[in-house]
């Protein structure tokens, strides 16, 4: 199965294992309206809150008060066994720990070891957890009683933020409220009128706690859609509900209408079905784009490098350039003689040049002046630091104008995934995440300097390529597909059926010979026969032991001219050579139109 496929339905679990902690949490409240025992509500709550913080461990200390002293115990625990607790009696009276029993606020620490309120402890004792995220809330009673603290660890650093904190805290808020009802009903529960209060307020609370749960939901997936800086940036698999929240809307155009094309074609009402199959098809092919960006930002796509005459490449842009910036913005395009070549992806390169173009555009509602400049720039040690790249030659691509400019705070969070700061609808919030992982993969770096008022400046620096620049292709002129020669043959290898049979099919329409194969091995068989075979498509990933790239390097060493196209939807760096492609094998990303194919497997064949 593509990886695409599989990042997806993470993704999708993720969301419904938060959906799941909001239930679980709905059930909690559902007792309350029965549950009468203190120590049963406190072991709920806490099941819920570890669960919704994504905390490994949760303690509740319960506050009791006796002849004038306050003394405190462990009442309840999660996520480890009693002894990994008791043996080491309460947390150490620090800056860290201390606050919580005093009832003075939360207090949050996204790494224990770091934090400097921890003390000079040495680390952890022998045998303790392992706890570096730590928060703390302490539970106060409406009365502003405190009635114990809850404690939630993990062993991983950073696992706790500002999400966290509320939704703990406002959890905290409804334990108080539920102890605080029960102990009021076992101490009165002789007065029936104050045990009836008390139940109504328990089912106040449940009748309320859907929308609550709604509510949080909410935050939770504006916050996740802000993803944190740079060392977190490398961790695609950490995209949040906003990305399940997108598939899933194009998912439902996709499904609705084949499910609605299906209805009309059994009744007969084929003059009616063209609009599903367009809206199914718009809806695939923005889903396709959106993996596709977030593989150029993950740096996981499968570049296309040639030798690049970027002023050769911006030429060629700007009257596209133009039309997009409308008649109000002023564009000047300053071209630097003997401008080095560079070796990129070449259409990664326009799209990310477009791409900041609509970002000056839209900074500049009233008008202004757009500037796109290329340099050659010898970076020494300090330059190369400053930018975080290798010294050495580099050729720039810059784009200025004169907008509104950005904040230090926007600059420094402009290359998260999904961040954006305009309006919502407007946008992915991907495209200069797109624009980092494409540069990064290239060798390169992409740099924002930008004052508010002042305008921005956004150049992308990509290394020398020492040699000539390719000569552009000429668009294939539309028409009908390219037919196969006689007897041209083509080997299908892919352990997905569907795609097996439609690419087989669209060859066959086409005159080829298609020989399908269900694996690495069952291809190889073919390719180590007799049987003619002009080009082998290949998905990377395939069952067996055996991938494409190794099933097509065997099959060289007999048809050392076999021209393999891989098509795949995740592009697999330890195969396909970190992105780049060995000379003779090409690649074509999933999805991707059965005219491409068929095109580009005329190309292959034919070598034109």
């Amino acid at each position: 199965m593509p990886t695409g496929a599989g990042q997806l339905e993470t993704e999708l679990a993720r969301l419904r294992e938060q959906v799941e902690a909001f239930e679980a949490v709905n059930r909690v409240g559902s007792r309350l309206a029965a549950e009468l025992d203190p120590a049963r509500l406190v072991h709920a709550f806490l099941e819920a809150v570890t669960l919704l913080t994504h905390a490994a461990y949760g303690a509740y200390f319960e506050n009791i008060a006796a002849h004038g002293e306050t003394s405190w115990h462990l009442a309840s625990l999660v996520g480890a066994p009693i002894e990994a607790f008791t043996r080491f009696g309460l947390p150490r009276a620090t800056a860290l720990f201390g606050p919580t029993f005093a009832a003075e606020g939360v207090v949050r620490s996204a790494d224990v070891l770091a934090d400097h309120r921890y003390g000079s402890h040495g680390g952890m004792p022998a045998g303790h957890l392992p706890v570096r995220s730590y928060m703390a809330i302490p539970v106060v009673s409406r009365s502003g009683i405190t009635l114990g603290a809850l404690l939630f660890g993990h062993g991983q650093p950073g696992v706790f933020g500002e999400r966290e904190e509320r939704l703990a805290t406002e959890l905290a808020w409804q334990a108080a409220t539920a102890i605080d009802n029960a102990r009021l009903f076992q101490a009165s529960q002789n007065e029936v009128a104050e045990r009836a209060r008390a139940q109504a307020e328990l089912r106040a609370l449940n009748e309320t706690l859907e929308s609550r749960i709604s509510e949080r939901t909410a935050e939770l997936m504006r916050a996740e859609e802000q993803l944190r800086q740079s060392q977190k940036m490398e961790a695609v698999g950490q995209l949040t509900g906003g990305l399940a929240h997108d598939f899933n809307n194009l998912l439902t155009g996709i499904t609705g209408s084949l499910e609605l094309l299906q209805t009309r074609v059994a009744q007969g009402r084929v003059s009616e079905i063209d609009r599903y199959v367009v809206a199914a098809q718009g809806a695939a092919r923005r889903a396709a784009a959106l993996t596709h960006r977030l593989l150029a930002f993950s740096r996981q796509q499968t570049l296309d490098p040639k030798p690049v005459d970027v002023n050769r490449l911006v030429a060629g842009m700007e009257d596209l350039v133009r039309r997009t910036m409308g008649p109000a913005i002023a564009i000047e395009t300053v071209a630097a003689a003997g401008l080095w070549p560079t070796l990129c992806d070449p259409g990664q390169l326009e799209n990310a040049l477009l791409n900041l173009c609509i970002n000056a555009r839209d900074a500049m509602p009233d008008g202004g002046r757009l500037t796109i400049e290329t340099g050659n720039r010898w970076l020494d040690r300090r330059a190369a630091a400053d930018r975080d790249i290798p010294p050495g030659q580099y050729v720039s691509l810059c784009v200025s104008d004169s907008g509104t400019g950005m904040t230090p705070e926007v600059v420094a969070r402009a290359f998260d995934p999904f961040f954006t700061t305009k309006p919502i609808g407007v946008g992915t919030g991907l495209g200069l995440s797109m624009i980092y992982g494409f540069a990064r993969q290239s060798g390169g770096q992409v740099r924002i300097y930008s004052e508010p008022g002042d305008g921005s400046l956004v150049c992308i620096y990509l290394p020398r390529h020492v040699g000539h620049a390719a000569t552009p292709e000429e668009p294939a002129d539309p028409g009908e597909l390219p037919r196969a020669g006689e007897g041209e043959t083509v080997l299908v290898v892919d352990d997905e059926p569907t795609v097996r049979m439609l690419v087989a099919e669209v060859l066959q329409d086409l005159g080829y010979t298609a020989i399908e194969a269900a694996d690495g091995a069952a291809g190889l068989a073919v390719l180590q026969s007799d049987a003619r075979v002009d080009l082998v498509v290949t998905d990377v990933g395939l069952p067996g032991g055996m991938n494409g790239r190794q099933m097509a390097d065997v099959a060289r060493v007999q048809r050392p001219g076999l021209q393999v196209l891989f098509i795949t939807g995740y592009a697999e760096n330890a195969v396909l050579s970190h992105g780049h492609l060995d000379p003779g094998m090409h690649v074509l990303t999933k999805p991707f139109a059965m005219e491409a194919l068929a095109t580009r497997i005329k190309e292959l064949i034919t070598g034109c």
